[in-house]
């Protein structure tokens, strides 16, 4: 006979409850940490994209404004045998090379950039209510280290506008535009810098404005019309100008065998500079003098022989400052400043004189 046993002696199986155990809370903390990580990592790149985008959109900015100005001056420059040009010529009468020689080794005494000047069909500044459809139009890389200068290391351009008789001056109606009468004897502020010799010549307040804060390094060569990139306006191997000197000795040459000038520029955003005045004022010189010139021969500068080349040295030299915190030259240079430069280069056609 089968035995009885009181229900409420018989162990029940407890139900077992639905949940994650201690082992898969871990793991699943875990993965939201990586994904979480990730999605951080992902929003701060893109940050730094979006910053770095916007600083370059300043930049560029900058430089498509100073370039859009340069194409309307050389679109209307005065081209003539019988004018003077200041602009970069031989070793001998080298003097739109910054009145001095940048080798891309240091500042040796100036800050290698360029100048030009020449006469342009331009609107420019008049002292007085008269005029002309005629200026006399410069560029420089201003050198003034006084401390209240806004304009230091800075692009400027020149726009004084002039009479064609050139009667304010004498009152002899000599025209002034034509030779022997130069520019840098006539206008010294056009030719001058305050890197050397009496800053006075140098200072035409005036006439003179900043068209680019950002732009810390000009530099300019020539295409020719035979296809030969140089740093002289004609082809010194043509046996017809061997013995060429300058545009306008032993013949008037002028600029007839220049295709285009070709300019390079060296552009940093605002926050960039200011990192670099932090460090000293002077510090872009540093950096604008390891930036070498152009060269078409072996020697002093890149000694560059096709388009490009000088602008790609120059773009070896900043990214190697934004790799070192140091120039080529050993000076310190925050690599972050240095990481908003860039470097444009754009070509002018002077059409056929």
């Amino acid at each position: 006979m089968a035995r009885h046993v009181p229900e409420a002696l018989i162990p029940k199986q407890r139900d077992r409850a639905s949940g994650f155990t201690l082992a898969e809370l871990l793991v699943s903390v875990f993965v939201l940490g990586i994904v979480i990580l990730l999605v951080t990592q992902l929003m701060t790149n893109a940050t730094a994209i979006t910053r770095i985008g916007h600083k370059h959109i300043d930049t560029d900015t900058q430089a498509r404004a100073v370039f859009d100005r340069m194409a309307l001056d050389f679109a209307q420059m005065v081209k003539r045998t019988d004018v003077d040009y200041y602009i970069k010529q031989p070793d001998i009468a080298y003097r739109g090379h910054g009145n001095g020689h940048g080798w891309g080794r240091g500042r040796n005494g100036d800050t290698g950039s360029d100048q030009i000047a020449f006469f342009s069909e331009v609107p420019g500044y008049y002292a007085s209510s008269w005029g002309s459809p005629i200026s006399l139009v410069a560029y420089r890389v201003n050198e003034d280290n006084t401390s209240t200068n806004p304009a230091y290391v800075r692009l400027e351009r020149m726009a004084k506008g002039l009479f064609w008789n050139g009667a304010y001056n004498t009152g002899n109606n000599i025209p002034l535009f034509f030779l022997p009468l130069t520019i840098d004897t006539m206008w010294p502020p056009a030719t001058h810098n305050f890197g050397g010799g009496n800053p006075n010549l140098s200072r035409d307040t005036d006439n003179y404005e900043t068209i680019g804060p950002g732009v810390f390094r000009f530099e300019y060569y020539y295409l020719l019309k035979n296809g030969r990139v140089t740093d002289w306006p004609w082809d010194r191997w043509d046996s017809q100008f061997a013995n060429q000197q300058t545009i306008t000795n032993p013949v008037q040459i002028g600029l007839t065998q220049v295709e285009a000038i070709a300019v390079a520029l060296a552009v940093i955003d605002p926050a960039g500079r200011a990192l670099i005045d932090a460090v000293s004022r002077d510090r872009i010189l540093d950096l604008a003098g390891d930036m070498a010139d152009f060269k078409s021969a072996r020697g002093r500068g890149v000694g560059a022989q096709k388009i490009g080349e000088l602008e790609a040295q120059w773009k070896g030299v900043v990214e190697s400052v934004a790799q070192t915190g140091l120039t080529p030259s050993g000076q310190p240079v925050p690599p972050e400043a240095a990481k908003t430069i860039r470097i444009y280069n754009r070509y002018f056609n002077l059409k056929t004189l």
